[in-house]
């Protein structure tokens, strides 16, 4: 399970090496997309088809579910990490998600979210002052 914060620099090339311990888990070869809120979503290659039918399996007749295959599957990119644990963040993505130096990993259980540390930084204010209202939703 992908847990914790890990804060570090992508290169000039776009490359991000990932975390050691994030690194045993997700294998070699992963996949990259765009995630929501502005952040990218790192699954292991093993695991896309299981992330992929908790938002996918909602039929081709709404407008809305084609519309999430489009934005998490169309942008999708199969990457490799080197013997470092680096990988290439696709030009798109980095657009897409601001990225361009600093960067953190996020773990959330089943996936890695990878975000622009300032971009990171505003949404965990967010969450902040909106984790009790949050919660009371999913529990209504």
């Amino acid at each position: 399970m992908f847990i914790g914060q890990y804060q570090t620099k992508v290169d000039p090339k776009g490359r991000a090496a990932l975390p050691t311990k994030f690194k045993r888990l997700l294998g070699i070869k992963a996949i990259v997309t765009a995630g929501y809120e502005n952040s990218l979503m790192i699954v292991a290659l093993k695991d896309w088809q299981a992330v992929v039918g908790q938002v996918t399996n909602r039929g081709l007749t709404l407008g809305p579910a084609r519309a999430t295959d489009r934005f998490l599957l169309g942008g999708a990119f199969e990457i490799d990490l080197d013997k470092l644990g680096r990988f290439l963040i696709p030009r798109a993505l980095r657009d897409y998600a601001s990225i361009t130096a600093d960067v953190v990993f996020v773990g959330v259980g089943n996936r890695i979210e990878l975000w622009a540390e300032n971009k990171w930084r505003e949404y965990q204010k967010y969450l902040k002052t909106n984790i009790s209202q949050l919660g009371e939703k999913l529990s209504a």
